[in-house]
């Protein structure tokens, strides 16, 4: 028998436009090689994803800043084209949040986990996310919300320059307005003046203490809390190379058992009564060597295929299993499991790696993804060189991975850069 029901299809949904986004790819490979059909709601016209073998079928997303309503009748047509029930599986934070608004308007058209609707925007929304770790005694870094422009400046002064400042809902900020989810603030005057563009943000600013990045203080946990709660798949990742270097997302990252944040992560989402696939990320402070909260992503971190354990099992097929009523298996981790996105880290695919690793494009099964990766990077590149060198018009090229939507950086991380 196979591991997954490959009756039931899996729609793989994201919002946002990232043609570089290879979590996505990760989900699709996840599920088509193990026999499940799978379909894609995404914006994939330029992506690397819409050449993979394991793609069923692509469908015409919703539009970026989309409402609930329009992705509600998006997801009913493709439920009508697909005319059996399916897993869903959100890969950004707003149609994460979307699918938990939504579950009973989807039932019985797909299947999701069953949770308070309003849990993901909850964990999502940066101010939010620091009353939760309050409340659960998770270390999280000491948050002020101020509520003028001069309680930002004095904010900003009071905790100790340089500040993060972060919009708490910042899926909402307009494309093309210029404002970033999150900045580093030096300067009070700098905390003033973000204050005054919150309207236009579109959710409340708020002020974090910083923590420095360092050598192996920036850690990951993905995981998924089964029906009963039970954290199960997924384990603690720590971040190798970023890209940005030292201020960016996972490059190279690898799997490496940590009590203290496994933990940490068990804790939360069972004080929360979460369920479902989440990715959270940490900084460790380098004095007293806590492990503070910094992101708390509702569904499948980019890097999700680190965590394969021995028995098959990551938390896109944990999902699957546990929505078909089917067991999970136990399987043992992979300690010092590698997980590489080689158009970051192309040198690091040259040496050895003891103990495994996965390579977010290229795969022996899937051979298109990586070949379309180099084609668009080449051109994403040399666009980027001739804006920098002045030599007339770019050669139009996809975005880097927009920093107020991407589901790998963590705050801290997009601060320092």
């Amino acid at each position: 028998m196979p591991l997954l029901d490959t009756r039931v299809p899996a729609v793989i949904l994201r919002v946002d436009r990232n043609p570089f986004h290879h979590g996505t790819l990760g989900a699709v490979r996840s599920l088509g090689r193990a026999g499940v059909e799978v379909h894609v709601v995404a914006d994939e016209s330029r992506s690397p994803v819409r050449s993979s073998r394991y793609v069923h079928r692509l469908h015409t997303p919703p539009l970026p800043g989309a409402s609930t309503d329009d992705i509600l009748a998006v997801l009913r047509r493709v439920a009508e084209r697909i005319a059996r029930p399916a897993v869903l599986v959100p890969m950004d934070d707003a149609s994460a949040i979307a699918a938990g608004r939504l579950r009973d308007a989807l039932a019985p058209s797909y299947l999701l986990p069953a949770m308070p609707g309003t849990l993901p925007e909850r964990v999502a929304d940066k101010a939010e996310l620091a009353a939760v770790c309050a409340s659960a005694d998770i270390p999280h870094p000491r948050t002020l919300i101020p509520d003028s422009p001069e309680r930002a400046a004095a904010d900003a002064t009071r905790l100790g320059l340089p500040v993060v400042a972060k919009w708490s809902r910042p899926w909402l900020l307009p494309a093309g307005s210029g404002l970033r989810s999150t900045l580093l603030v030096r300067s009070a005057q700098q905390a003033r003046e973000l204050y005054l563009r919150s309207e236009e943000a579109g959710s409340p600013l708020l002020l974090q203490a910083y923590l420095p990045p360092g050598p192996s203080r920036d850690w990951f946990f993905h995981g998924y809390a089964d029906h009963s709660g039970a954290v199960r798949a997924g384990g603690p990742g720590v971040k190798r190379l970023a890209w940005p270097r030292g201020a960016g997302l996972t490059a190279v990252g690898s799997w490496v058992p940590n009590p203290q944040v496994r933990a940490l992560a068990e804790r939360l989402t069972g004080e929360l009564g979460y369920r479902g696939v989440f990715d959270l990320d940490f900084r460790r402070c380098g004095t007293p060597g806590r492990y503070h909260l910094l992101d708390f992503n509702p569904r499948p971190g980019a890097q999700f295929r680190l965590f394969e354990d021995r028995a098959g099992l990551d938390v896109v097929r944990a999902l699957h299993l546990d929505l078909t009523g089917r067991p999970l298996p136990d399987g043992d981790p992979v300690a010092g499991r590698a997980f590489v996105v080689e158009n970051y880290a192309p040198l690091t695919v040259l040496r050895a790696a003891p103990a495994g690793r996965e390579l977010a494009w290229y795969a022996p099964d899937d051979r298109g993804p990586g070949r379309a990766m180099w084609s668009l990077w080449a051109r994403h590149v040399s666009g980027r060189l001739r804006e920098r060198l002045g030599g007339g018009v770019a050669v139009p090229a996809p975005p880097v991975i927009p920093r107020a939507t991407s589901p790998s950086l963590t705050d801290n991380e997009k601060a320092s850069s």
